[in-house]
Protein backbone atom coordinates (compact mmCIF):
# COMPACT_ATOMS: atom_id res chain seq x y z
CA UNK A 1 0.00 0.00 0.00
CA UNK A 2 1.02 3.67 -0.52
CA UNK A 3 1.35 4.71 2.90
CA UNK A 4 2.97 1.39 4.16
CA UNK A 5 5.28 3.52 6.69
CA UNK A 6 2.54 5.50 8.21
CA UNK A 7 1.90 5.03 12.55
CA UNK A 8 -1.51 4.36 13.63
CA UNK A 9 0.33 5.90 17.04
CA UNK A 10 2.83 8.44 16.21
CA UNK A 11 3.43 10.05 19.40
CA UNK A 12 4.63 6.67 20.58
CA UNK A 13 7.40 7.82 18.92
CA UNK A 14 9.85 10.63 20.02
CA UNK A 15 11.49 12.21 17.26
CA UNK A 16 14.24 12.39 15.21
CA UNK A 17 14.02 8.41 15.76
CA UNK A 18 14.61 5.50 13.52
CA UNK A 19 11.57 2.91 13.23
CA UNK A 20 11.90 -1.18 12.41
CA UNK A 21 9.11 -2.55 10.16
CA UNK A 22 9.50 -6.00 11.20
CA UNK A 23 7.23 -7.72 8.86
CA UNK A 24 9.43 -5.75 6.21
CA UNK A 25 12.39 -7.43 7.95
CA UNK A 26 11.37 -10.39 7.86
CA UNK A 27 10.74 -10.29 3.83
CA UNK A 28 13.98 -9.15 3.12
CA UNK A 29 15.64 -11.89 5.22
CA UNK A 30 13.19 -14.51 3.24
CA UNK A 31 14.47 -12.63 0.08
CA UNK A 32 18.12 -12.92 0.69
CA UNK A 33 17.62 -16.56 1.54
CA UNK A 34 16.11 -17.53 -1.70
CA UNK A 35 18.40 -15.38 -3.81
CA UNK A 36 21.13 -17.32 -1.99
CA UNK A 37 19.13 -20.79 -2.40
CA UNK A 38 19.62 -21.83 1.28
CA UNK A 39 20.10 -20.39 4.29
CA UNK A 40 23.25 -22.45 5.28
CA UNK A 41 25.09 -20.66 1.96
CA UNK A 42 24.44 -17.13 4.21
CA UNK A 43 27.00 -15.24 6.32
CA UNK A 44 25.07 -12.30 6.41
CA UNK A 45 26.74 -9.12 7.51
CA UNK A 46 25.36 -7.48 11.20
CA UNK A 47 27.11 -3.81 10.67
CA UNK A 48 23.50 -2.94 9.18
CA UNK A 49 20.74 -3.58 12.31
CA UNK A 50 23.61 -4.25 15.03
CA UNK A 51 20.40 -5.66 17.44
CA UNK A 52 20.28 -9.20 18.74
CA UNK A 53 16.49 -9.34 17.99
CA UNK A 54 17.46 -9.14 13.98
CA UNK A 55 20.15 -11.89 14.20
CA UNK A 56 17.92 -13.75 16.29
CA UNK A 57 15.14 -13.57 13.04
CA UNK A 58 17.84 -14.82 10.84
CA UNK A 59 18.41 -18.12 13.68
CA UNK A 60 14.82 -18.88 12.99
CA UNK A 61 15.36 -19.64 9.09
CA UNK A 62 18.36 -21.59 9.56
CA UNK A 63 21.09 -19.23 9.24
CA UNK A 64 24.09 -19.84 11.23
CA UNK A 65 26.52 -18.21 10.19
CA UNK A 66 27.55 -13.88 10.43
CA UNK A 67 30.20 -10.96 9.59
CA UNK A 68 31.10 -8.88 12.18
CA UNK A 69 32.88 -5.44 11.80
CA UNK A 70 33.68 -4.90 15.34
CA UNK A 71 33.95 -6.43 18.70
CA UNK A 72 30.80 -5.08 19.95
CA UNK A 73 29.25 -6.61 16.77
CA UNK A 74 30.66 -10.09 17.29
CA UNK A 75 29.83 -9.92 21.07
CA UNK A 76 26.27 -8.77 20.27
CA UNK A 77 26.26 -11.92 18.05
CA UNK A 78 27.34 -14.43 20.35
CA UNK A 79 24.92 -12.87 23.41
CA UNK A 80 22.13 -13.92 20.47
CA UNK A 81 23.27 -17.05 20.10
CA UNK A 82 25.28 -17.27 16.68
CA UNK A 83 27.21 -20.53 16.30
CA UNK A 84 29.83 -18.88 13.91
CA UNK A 85 31.07 -15.40 13.84
CA UNK A 86 33.54 -13.81 11.56
CA UNK A 87 35.26 -10.78 12.44
CA UNK A 88 35.77 -9.11 8.85
CA UNK A 89 38.37 -6.80 10.54
CA UNK A 90 42.09 -6.90 11.23
CA UNK A 91 43.17 -7.60 14.27
CA UNK A 92 45.88 -5.39 15.69
CA UNK A 93 46.89 -4.00 19.12
CA UNK A 94 45.01 -4.93 22.43
CA UNK A 95 42.16 -5.80 19.91
CA UNK A 96 43.78 -9.57 19.75
CA UNK A 97 43.73 -9.84 23.50
CA UNK A 98 40.16 -8.70 23.00
CA UNK A 99 39.27 -11.34 20.49
CA UNK A 100 41.03 -13.74 22.67
CA UNK A 101 38.85 -12.75 25.63
CA UNK A 102 35.43 -12.88 23.33
CA UNK A 103 36.32 -17.07 22.38
CA UNK A 104 37.12 -17.61 26.27
CA UNK A 105 33.49 -16.07 27.45
CA UNK A 106 31.24 -17.22 24.53
CA UNK A 107 33.16 -21.00 23.86
CA UNK A 108 29.84 -22.22 22.32
CA UNK A 109 30.81 -19.57 19.14
CA UNK A 110 33.07 -20.35 16.71
CA UNK A 111 35.16 -17.07 16.12
CA UNK A 112 37.39 -15.73 13.42
CA UNK A 113 39.29 -13.35 11.59
CA UNK A 114 40.57 -11.90 8.86
CA UNK A 115 44.59 -11.42 8.37
CA UNK A 116 46.29 -9.87 5.53
CA UNK A 117 50.17 -10.14 6.24
CA UNK A 118 52.67 -11.88 7.09
CA UNK A 119 53.67 -9.69 10.65
CA UNK A 120 49.89 -9.90 11.89
CA UNK A 121 50.31 -13.81 11.42
CA UNK A 122 52.75 -13.67 13.31
CA UNK A 123 51.93 -11.43 16.03
CA UNK A 124 48.58 -13.69 16.60
CA UNK A 125 50.88 -16.75 16.52
CA UNK A 126 52.78 -15.45 19.62
CA UNK A 127 49.58 -13.79 20.98
CA UNK A 128 48.05 -17.78 20.92
CA UNK A 129 50.17 -19.82 22.65
CA UNK A 130 47.52 -22.39 24.23
CA UNK A 131 45.21 -22.33 21.65
CA UNK A 132 44.58 -22.00 17.41
CA UNK A 133 43.68 -18.97 16.32
CA UNK A 134 40.90 -19.34 13.17
CA UNK A 135 41.76 -16.80 10.07
CA UNK A 136 40.29 -16.42 6.56
CA UNK A 137 42.98 -14.68 4.49
CA UNK A 138 41.81 -11.22 3.77
CA UNK A 139 42.26 -10.59 -0.48
CA UNK A 140 42.65 -7.42 -2.01
CA UNK A 141 40.82 -7.86 -5.33
CA UNK A 142 40.98 -4.05 -6.05
CA UNK A 143 39.55 -2.19 -3.59
CA UNK A 144 42.70 -0.75 -2.18
CA UNK A 145 41.30 -0.84 1.78
CA UNK A 146 42.52 -3.83 3.20
CA UNK A 147 43.42 -7.00 1.96
CA UNK A 148 46.34 -8.72 0.92
CA UNK A 149 47.38 -8.68 -2.80
CA UNK A 150 45.90 -11.32 -5.16
CA UNK A 151 50.11 -12.20 -6.11
CA UNK A 152 51.09 -12.34 -2.13
CA UNK A 153 48.60 -15.46 -1.87
CA UNK A 154 50.49 -18.40 -2.11
CA UNK A 155 53.29 -16.94 -0.37
CA UNK A 156 50.88 -15.74 2.90
CA UNK A 157 49.12 -19.29 2.80
CA UNK A 158 52.53 -21.50 3.31
CA UNK A 159 53.27 -19.14 6.22
CA UNK A 160 50.41 -19.07 8.11
CA UNK A 161 50.05 -23.27 7.38
CA UNK A 162 53.30 -23.18 8.87
CA UNK A 163 52.72 -21.59 12.12
CA UNK A 164 51.64 -24.05 14.95
CA UNK A 165 48.57 -21.49 17.04
CA UNK A 166 47.25 -20.32 13.32
CA UNK A 167 44.12 -22.49 11.63
CA UNK A 168 43.45 -21.32 8.07
CA UNK A 169 39.96 -21.49 6.94
CA UNK A 170 39.71 -20.18 3.74
CA UNK A 171 39.42 -16.95 1.85
CA UNK A 172 37.49 -13.65 2.09
CA UNK A 173 36.92 -11.62 -0.63
CA UNK A 174 35.31 -8.43 -0.48
CA UNK A 175 34.72 -6.38 -3.57
CA UNK A 176 32.62 -3.14 -2.71
CA UNK A 177 34.29 -1.26 -4.85
CA UNK A 178 31.78 -2.79 -7.37
CA UNK A 179 28.72 -1.42 -8.24
CA UNK A 180 27.92 -0.84 -11.49
CA UNK A 181 24.15 0.08 -11.80
CA UNK A 182 24.50 -1.99 -14.95
CA UNK A 183 23.53 -5.56 -13.47
CA UNK A 184 25.54 -7.37 -16.77
CA UNK A 185 27.97 -4.71 -16.84
CA UNK A 186 28.61 -5.60 -12.44
CA UNK A 187 28.49 -9.09 -13.48
CA UNK A 188 31.36 -9.08 -15.99
CA UNK A 189 33.51 -6.95 -13.36
CA UNK A 190 32.60 -8.88 -10.42
CA UNK A 191 33.61 -11.98 -12.19
CA UNK A 192 36.63 -10.85 -13.28
CA UNK A 193 38.18 -9.54 -9.91
CA UNK A 194 36.95 -12.95 -8.09
CA UNK A 195 39.09 -14.89 -11.09
CA UNK A 196 42.15 -13.66 -10.42
CA UNK A 197 42.14 -14.72 -7.12
CA UNK A 198 41.03 -17.76 -7.69
CA UNK A 199 43.58 -18.81 -10.54
CA UNK A 200 46.40 -17.25 -8.00
CA UNK A 201 46.00 -19.61 -5.01
CA UNK A 202 44.60 -23.37 -4.72
CA UNK A 203 41.90 -23.63 -3.13
CA UNK A 204 42.15 -26.25 -0.22
CA UNK A 205 38.92 -28.66 -0.52
CA UNK A 206 38.40 -27.79 3.04
CA UNK A 207 38.65 -24.16 3.05
CA UNK A 208 35.39 -21.45 3.25
CA UNK A 209 35.51 -18.62 0.49
CA UNK A 210 33.08 -15.82 1.68
CA UNK A 211 32.41 -13.24 -1.26
CA UNK A 212 31.06 -10.25 -1.66
CA UNK A 213 28.86 -7.72 0.38
CA UNK A 214 25.36 -6.44 -1.00
CA UNK A 215 25.87 -5.00 -4.39
CA UNK A 216 27.58 -8.36 -5.62
CA UNK A 217 25.44 -10.21 -3.82
CA UNK A 218 23.41 -11.50 -6.91
CA UNK A 219 26.83 -11.62 -8.84
CA UNK A 220 28.32 -14.08 -6.20
CA UNK A 221 25.25 -15.88 -5.74
CA UNK A 222 25.27 -17.80 -9.78
CA UNK A 223 28.09 -19.48 -8.73
CA UNK A 224 28.83 -22.49 -6.85
CA UNK A 225 30.87 -23.79 -3.86
CA UNK A 226 31.09 -19.93 -2.26
CA UNK A 227 29.28 -18.13 0.77
CA UNK A 228 27.64 -14.53 0.71
CA UNK A 229 27.80 -12.13 2.99
CA UNK A 230 25.10 -9.54 1.86
CA UNK A 231 24.32 -6.86 4.79
CA UNK A 232 21.99 -3.58 3.70
CA UNK A 233 19.64 -6.17 2.38
CA UNK A 234 18.09 -6.46 5.96
CA UNK A 235 17.18 -2.83 6.11
CA UNK A 236 17.89 -1.78 3.08
CA UNK A 237 18.27 2.03 2.17
CA UNK A 238 18.00 4.84 -0.45
CA UNK A 239 21.53 4.78 -2.01
CA UNK A 240 21.33 0.67 -2.55
CA UNK A 241 17.56 0.84 -3.84
CA UNK A 242 18.43 3.48 -6.59
CA UNK A 243 21.76 1.69 -7.44
CA UNK A 244 20.82 -2.26 -7.62
CA UNK A 245 17.89 -2.28 -9.71
CA UNK A 246 17.57 -6.24 -9.71
CA UNK A 247 17.50 -6.78 -6.44
CA UNK A 248 13.82 -6.86 -4.87
CA UNK A 249 14.34 -5.85 -1.24
CA UNK A 250 12.24 -3.36 0.63
CA UNK A 251 12.62 -0.41 3.03
CA UNK A 252 12.28 -1.41 6.60
CA UNK A 253 14.20 0.95 8.05
CA UNK A 254 12.07 4.47 8.54
CA UNK A 255 13.19 7.97 9.91
CA UNK A 256 10.93 9.46 11.70
CA UNK A 257 10.95 13.08 12.31
CA UNK A 258 9.03 16.30 13.21
CA UNK A 259 8.28 19.88 11.93
CA UNK A 260 9.35 22.12 14.85
CA UNK A 261 9.69 25.62 13.22
CA UNK A 262 8.42 27.56 9.69
CA UNK A 263 11.15 30.44 10.10
CA UNK A 264 10.09 32.20 6.95
CA UNK A 265 7.95 31.60 4.18
CA UNK A 266 8.88 28.10 2.21
CA UNK A 267 10.91 27.02 5.05
CA UNK A 268 10.27 24.69 7.17
CA UNK A 269 12.70 22.96 9.98
CA UNK A 270 12.71 19.62 10.95
CA UNK A 271 14.26 17.85 13.92
CA UNK A 272 16.27 15.73 11.62
CA UNK A 273 19.96 17.32 12.14
CA UNK A 274 23.26 15.39 11.04
CA UNK A 275 23.11 13.82 14.65
CA UNK A 276 20.41 11.49 13.41
CA UNK A 277 21.12 10.40 9.48
CA UNK A 278 24.73 9.24 8.01
CA UNK A 279 26.10 12.76 6.46
CA UNK A 280 28.89 11.55 4.77
CA UNK A 281 27.17 12.41 1.30
CA UNK A 282 25.97 16.17 0.16
CA UNK A 283 23.16 17.09 1.33
CA UNK A 284 20.86 16.06 -1.27
CA UNK A 285 21.83 13.05 -0.61
CA UNK A 286 21.22 12.05 2.56
CA UNK A 287 17.09 11.35 2.59
CA UNK A 288 14.42 10.76 0.61
CA UNK A 289 10.73 12.02 2.17
CA UNK A 290 7.90 9.47 1.63
CA UNK A 291 5.24 11.51 2.78
CA UNK A 292 6.18 15.14 1.32
CA UNK A 293 7.24 16.12 -2.50
CA UNK A 294 8.55 19.27 -4.31
CA UNK A 295 10.80 19.57 -1.51
CA UNK A 296 14.87 20.55 -0.89
CA UNK A 297 17.02 19.67 1.85
CA UNK A 298 19.04 23.06 2.15
CA UNK A 299 21.48 22.56 4.71
CA UNK A 300 21.59 20.39 8.28
CA UNK A 301 23.14 21.31 11.61
CA UNK A 302 23.86 18.84 14.55
CA UNK A 303 19.93 18.75 15.73
CA UNK A 304 18.06 20.54 12.44
CA UNK A 305 17.34 20.21 8.52
CA UNK A 306 16.05 23.02 7.61
CA UNK A 307 13.64 22.62 4.08
CA UNK A 308 12.45 24.86 1.02
CA UNK A 309 8.89 23.28 0.27
CA UNK A 310 6.45 24.33 -1.87
CA UNK A 311 3.46 23.01 0.62
CA UNK A 312 4.62 25.23 3.64
CA UNK A 313 0.97 26.42 4.05
CA UNK A 314 -0.30 23.24 4.67
CA UNK A 315 2.69 22.26 6.92
CA UNK A 316 2.22 22.46 10.58
CA UNK A 317 4.66 22.60 13.70
CA UNK A 318 3.97 19.16 15.04
CA UNK A 319 3.77 17.39 11.69
CA UNK A 320 5.41 14.08 11.10
CA UNK A 321 7.25 13.20 8.40
CA UNK A 322 8.70 9.85 7.69
CA UNK A 323 12.49 9.72 5.80
CA UNK A 324 14.85 6.89 3.84
CA UNK A 325 17.96 7.12 4.46
CA UNK A 326 20.59 7.07 1.83
CA UNK A 327 22.83 4.68 3.98
CA UNK A 328 21.30 2.81 7.03
CA UNK A 329 24.15 1.24 8.18
CA UNK A 330 25.79 4.38 9.55
CA UNK A 331 22.41 6.14 10.18
CA UNK A 332 21.20 3.34 12.71
CA UNK A 333 24.42 3.24 14.30
CA UNK A 334 23.27 7.04 15.51
CA UNK A 335 20.30 5.73 17.50
CA UNK A 336 20.61 4.17 20.90
CA UNK A 337 17.16 2.43 20.09
CA UNK A 338 14.87 1.72 16.84
CA UNK A 339 10.87 1.69 17.46
CA UNK A 340 9.43 -1.61 16.13
CA UNK A 341 6.19 -1.11 14.15
CA UNK A 342 4.06 -4.32 12.48
CA UNK A 343 0.38 -3.43 11.61
CA UNK A 344 0.74 0.04 11.46
CA UNK A 345 1.44 0.11 15.58
CA UNK A 346 4.41 0.20 17.61
CA UNK A 347 5.05 -2.77 19.26
CA UNK A 348 8.14 -3.42 20.72
CA UNK A 349 11.99 -1.27 21.28
CA UNK A 350 15.00 -3.31 19.86
CA UNK A 351 18.36 -1.77 21.58
CA UNK A 352 21.20 -0.87 18.78
CA UNK A 353 23.51 -2.70 21.30
CA UNK A 354 26.64 -2.90 19.08
CA UNK A 355 26.54 0.63 18.27
CA UNK A 356 28.58 0.72 21.31
CA UNK A 357 32.58 0.15 20.82
CA UNK A 358 32.51 -2.48 23.49
CA UNK A 359 30.01 -4.62 25.39
CA UNK A 360 31.70 -6.16 27.47
CA UNK A 361 34.56 -7.72 26.51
Amino acid sequence: MEDWFSLQNPDAVASPGIVFYRDRIRRNIAIMVAIAGSSERLVPHTKTHKTVEVLKMQLEVGISKFKVSTLAEAEMAALAGAPWVLLAYPLVGPNIARFYELMQKYPETQFSALVDNIAAADTIHTFFEHQKASLFIDVNNGMNRTGAEVEDLPALVEHIESLANLELKGLHIYDGHLRNPDFEERKVEVNEAYERVITAVEIREDWMVITGGTPSFTVHALREGNYLSPGTCLLWDWGYDDLLEEQPFEWAAVLLTRVVSKPTEGIITIDLGHKAVAAENPVDRRVKFLNLVDYELTGQSEEHGVLKVSSWESLQVGDVLYAIPYHVCPTVALHETATVVEDGQVVDEWNILSRKRKITV
